[in-house]
């Protein structure tokens, strides 16, 4: 038994060519990503019990605080040495290790000193505290190994599993078990702090590289140059994906801050990640056929249809469950979020189906798309914010970044994406045509079946999950057959990909 796990494990370490190391890089981003993702829904589903909304309201205003700092002083040092076309960036490292120890000791004395003020702004003065034990986040991060990098260049996954998923599992420990101990918000922050202490020993562990502080001006201008856009990219990004969490804390409440983040959490979280996963392998993937532009078409085209497959049924899922979910599963004082859950499932959705194009984008030198569609972005939410939210609460806020999502940024992200790899945004569009059939067919089905009958929220939930996923994927199959969608030849070419 111990020599075929071993065996199985050889097989899935990453090698081969670009194809059977992208295949298998993905099949370790997934594990990682579920571990991640599974643990933390783990952790929120059982703190919702233990935990108030307020608590997590309180969090959530450290963790924009922590967010800000860590986006507005983003200078895209992993992003920079990943494209480089050199595989040994060794001699780079020691800089950006240098580069990252100020950035983070920065990042701490800015949020320490800031936070009566931050508290003071969201009318929260017992944030101050946790705002200040969070600031040591960014600390504990610059001191990692620099070489972490080396997991994603050289698609070296399995050890970026095991570096990603002992922080995760800390994170659940110690959340659950100090909220056992004292259902206070502490328990999300020493659950928070934890990962990073994890990551900062491990990084040393699975690499053999020992950054010393040595700083080479001209390399630091060479890395920055890079990384000026994914500084503008990560602040637009900051604005317009936290931004309208900022506002609600600020014009509404902590509680409903509380309401707003964990309805975007819980939506966003499936799609998105599916889409993360991709977009991890894809960035160090389109970077080493940058100069080849059939087979970066070809693979963008492959990419989103996989995103796409995945991420529809899982959005449609979401709003169809969430009025049987939250009451089921978080408790009766969360049904206050369920409508704002359902509109954000359309942004989750979103989210996933463009995100592989921001790795499109890095990989062929275009970062600017990045920062300079982001902008745009915040300017149209800006605009709409505060009248919807004055108007619907919470609700008015998920319209307005739902409503910016579809149009203008979608037709533009696409119509860009299309463009750089000499192709047609149709080509795009078309791919999320088969998807959108299927999850609407199960969507609709289910939901009249549900109106037929009466049942207590657990045993519907129970039944949903399974029931969407048998229709869905019958619906897939009939189109593949009728239609040539082409997601079999996907599926056989990543199981082909995975036995070499």
């Amino acid at each position: 038994m111990r020599d075929r796990l071993e065996r199985l494990v050889a097989r899935l370490v990453p090698t081969g060519s670009v194809l059977q190391r992208t295949v298998k890089s993905g099949i370790w981003v997934s594990a990682t990503k579920m571990s991640l993702r599974l643990s933390q829904m783990l952790m929120l589903v059982i703190l919702a019990r233990l935990l108030a909304p307020r608590d997590f309201g309180l969090m959530g205003v450290a963790l924009l605080t922590l967010a800000a700092t860590e986006r507005f002083t983003d200078i895209g040092l992993n992003a920079a040495l990943i494209q480089q076309k050199e595989t040994n960036v060794d001699g780079y490292l020691n800089t950006t290790w240098c580069l990252e120890i100020a950035r983070g000791v920065l990042a701490f004395g800015v949020v320490f000193l800031s936070a009566p003020f931050i508290a003071a702004f969201f009318s929260e003065p017992g944030a101050t505290n946790v705002v200040r034990v969070l600031a040591l986040v960014p600390v504990l991060y610059g001191l990692r190994n620099p070489a972490v990098v080396y997991f994603q260049k050289d698609l070296s996954f399995h050890k970026d599993f095991i570096y990603n998923a002992a922080g995760a599992i800390s994170q659940l420990v110690v959340g659950v078990g100090y909220a056992l101990y004292s259902p206070t918000v502490w328990a999300l922050v020493f659950a928070t702090m934890s990962q990073p202490a994890v990551r900062l020993v491990l990084s040393y562990v699975l690499h053999e590289y020992r950054p010393w502080p040595s700083f080479n001006p001209e390399m630091a201008r060479e890395l920055i140059h890079y990384g000026k856009w994914i500084t503008g990219a990560s602040i637009m990004g900051y604005l317009y994906s936290q931004g309208d969490d900022v506002f609600v804390g600020w014009y509404l409440s902590a509680t409903a801050l509380g309401f707003y983040q964990y309805a975007y959490r819980l939506a966003d979280l499936p799609a998105a990640e599916v889409s993360g996963i991709i977009s991890k392998v894809t960035f160090p993937a389109y970077s080493r056929i940058q100069s080849d532009m059939d087979a970066l078409r070809d693979a963008l085209l492959q990419s989103t249809r996989l995103t796409a497959f995945v991420a529809f049924p899982l959005t449609f899922g979401i709003a169809l469950v969430a009025p049987s979910f939250v009451p089921a599963i978080l408790g009766e004082q969360w049904t206050p979020m369920i409508l704002t859950m359902q509109l954000l499932a359309i942004y989750g959705l979103l989210h996933a189906i463009t995100r592989n194009f921001g790795s499109l984008w890095k990989a062929l030198n275009h970062p600017d798309y990045v920062a300079k569609l982001g902008l745009l972005r915040v300017i149209c939410i800006a605009i709409l914010i505060w009248p919807a939210t004055a108007r619907w609460g919470i609700e008015g806020t998920a319209v307005v970044v739902v409503g910016v999502y579809i149009f203008p940024m979608l037709p533009l992200d696409v119509y860009l994406s299309a463009k750089v790899v000499e192709g047609r945004s149709m080509q795009i569009y078309r791919e999320y045509l088969y998807p959108f059939v299927a999850a609407a067919t199960m969507f609709g089905s289910l939901w009249y079946a549900r109106g037929l009958v009466d049942l207590s929220p657990l045993v519907e939930f129970a039944f949903l999950v399974p029931a969407g996923t048998v229709v869905y994927l019958a619906v897939a199959l009939v189109l593949e057959r009728q239609f040539d969608w082409g997601i079999e030849r996907i599926i056989r070419m990543i199981s082909n990909g995975l036995r070499g």
